[in-house]
């Protein structure tokens, strides 16, 4: 398969590398953001070797290739090495309506993020199968011995340290500078710092109270504090002359930013942290069952819009704050399913060319990468979408039912199934025939159903 070539076809059909504002990917998909969309020719762009489809939600052109975005990305950037998330060849900033800026803004944050929190997430997991076997079989804590504290402290630090991790993301996503954005998260990671803002005494700066919270492992107060420190920056570097910038801009940025964030933004990020996750577990406590079949049966239709994003947060803050979360559980029915339902599309459909997206798009979607399965097949075929709905609902009730929960954020496929052993016996054995159900009921039920199948010519 030639990259290069694809990449230059690509870019011939996005109208050349004029028309491109922005050129960034997540696992599966392109995201780019056009300047003149009539310059776009979308249906040459689906017949591209290796590109499934392309979508336009979130503000953003996105072209969906599965497992290969990043080779094809990597040579696409070649050809347009101006382009990039700082926008840096365009002035003028695309008209965007409130709600795509918001999940736009929520997925350039958190994208980055995820292939580290999933890998941590598997380590994760993995010591948790361990010291449950030697705990039962041999009666040994192995999680009192020193290699389980190492190997432990690599699958917990993206999260104790998930201020700095952030403000990296965010100072990309707001325009900020990188690495004060970093040294603003690693204040509030700092041990003398949580030491204190942990501790029993009243806490005071320069003679006013702050409000005590630990800062390591949060999520929302360093989003908030980048944003506005954006800003910050943009009015120093306006106001301060050019002579001593360098030094000044970083310099008023940090003694601006630290307390505004100890008397204001730190404290609203956690009020609407704890907010976000009251109204979660709120919902979640009104019937694990329902919200467990709401989840596990929307979550891939939130996915053909991108707006499972906004949702994302909510896990990652679970596991930063609780140590555990729900949701991607739930989600692990929709990928299943997905997963099932290209399965029944395979044995099924007498199109060979369909046969093949299909069985390679089941596998991938079995590994938590779904848009193959979407895009090639359920959704272009309409029933079997549905087939997958319903009984990814009926996996995450099952889930839900019987309590399932994660001990990390990991992507949703076979190979996670270890982050969920953490949930007890009758949590992971709900889990395990949630995602059974999901997969076997959609393949079989996409099977008996049928839909209409892709002519051979």
């Amino acid at each position: 398969m030639n990259y290069k070539e694809i990449a230059n076809d690509i870019l011939f059909n996005l109208g050349g590398a004029e028309n491109i504002n922005e050129l960034t990917h997540c696992m599966t998909r392109l995201r780019l953001k056009i300047n003149d969309m009539s310059k776009v020719n979308v249906e040459n762009l689906k017949n591209i070797e290796s590109v499934i489809t392309v979508v336009e939600n979130m503000g953003q052109l996105q072209i969906v290739i599965g497992n290969k975005v990043t080779k094809v990305y990597d040579e696409l950037i070649k050809l347009v090495p101006t382009i990039s998330m700082d926008n840096s060849n365009n002035d003028k900033p695309l008209k965007e309506n409130i709600f795509n800026k918001i999940l736009s803004t929520i997925a350039g944050i958190f994208t980055p993020t995820i292939p580290a929190i999933a890998g941590s997430g598997m380590i994760k997991g993995i010591l948790s199968i361990v010291a449950m076997y030697y705990s039962s079989k041999h009666n040994i804590d192995i999680k009192t011995s020193q290699s389980y504290i190492i190997l432990n402290s690599m699958a917990d630090a993206i999260f104790y340290f998930m201020p700095i991790i952030l403000g990296y993301t965010s100072a990309k996503v707001f325009k900020s500078n990188k690495i004060i954005s970093m040294v603003i998260g690693a204040t509030l990671c700092y041990p003398a710092f949580t030491a204190l803002m942990t501790g029993t005494e009243a806490v005071n700066f320069l003679g006013l109270p702050v409000t005590k919270a630990g800062y390591t492992s949060s999520v929302i107060p360093i989003i908030i504090t980048i944003w506005v420190l954006s800003y910050i920056e943009r009015f120093l570097e306006k106001y301060i002359p050019e002579v001593i910038k360098i030094i000044m801009v970083p310099t008023f940025s940090l003694i601006i930013m630290l307390p505004a964030t100890l008397f204001l933004f730190g404290p609203i990020g956690i009020y609407i942290g704890n907010a976000i996750s009251f109204i979660y577990t709120s919902i979640y406590e009104l019937s694990p069952t329902l919200c467990g079949a709401f989840v596990g049966g929307l979550w891939c239709v939130l996915v053909i819009f991108g707006a499972h994003r906004a949702l994302v947060p909510i896990g990652i803050n679970d596991v930063a704050q609780m140590g555990r979360q729900n949701l991607l559980a739930f989600a692990g029915a929709a990928n299943f399913s997905q997963a099932g339902a290209a399965l029944g599309v395979f044995f099924r459909t007498k199109n060979d060319n369909l046969k093949t997206i299909s069985l390679s798009a089941s596998i991938t979607a079995l590994f938590g990468i779904t848009e193959p399965a979407i895009y090639g097949a359920n959704l272009r075929l309409k029933k079997p979408m549905i087939c997958a709905v319903i009984c990814g609902a009926i996996g995450g009730g099952i889930m839900g039912f019987g309590g399932a929960f994660g001990n990390a954020f990991a992507n949703q496929g076979v190979l996670t199934i270890p982050v969920y052993a953490s949930a007890g016996a009758k949590g992971f054995i709900s889990y395990l025939i949630g995602c059974a159900i999901a997969f076997f009921g959609s393949a079989i039920l996409t099977y008996i159903i049928g839909f209409e199948d892709v002519s051979k010519c």
